[in-house]
């Protein structure tokens, strides 16, 4: 066995190679630190050579405990203190900036269609 073989197996048996533990991990700070969604979050972690099967399982695990609308909400009413959401302009840049931040369109039509019946 050569000596580069040696060394990953000693890796992965001190389980600093583990994909599973990284995507679960990545996930769930990226949606809590940072407020990403799941759409952003997926594609950082296809990037990073994640197989589908596990992001998909870090994906479930990370929004079963992180509320996707609430985090969404929550960002929107701190970028976006001091706008009149009802404005067409406004309302605009809102969904962009949750769509650049990886939220799915039903998450950006629910939050915002609130948002202008709230008022």
């Amino acid at each position: 066995m050569p000596a580069t073989d040696k060394v990953i197996e000693k890796l992965r048996t001190s389980h600093y190679l583990d994909d599973e533990a990284f995507a679960r991990n990545w996930a769930l700070a990226r949606a809590q630190n940072n407020g990403y969604g799941p759409k952003r979050i997926d594609q950082e972690l296809r990037s990073k050579g994640i197989d589908q099967s596990l992001i998909r399982e870090a994906m479930r695990e990370t929004f079963d405990q992180v509320d996707e609308a609430e985090r969404a909400k929550r960002l929107l009413a701190k970028r976006f203190k001091s706008e009149d959401l009802t404005e067409p302009k406004a309302l605009r840049r809102a969904a962009a900036y949750l769509q650049r931040r990886g939220y799915g369109g039903k998450v950006i039509f629910d939050l915002l269609r609130y948002s202008i019946e709230e008022d």
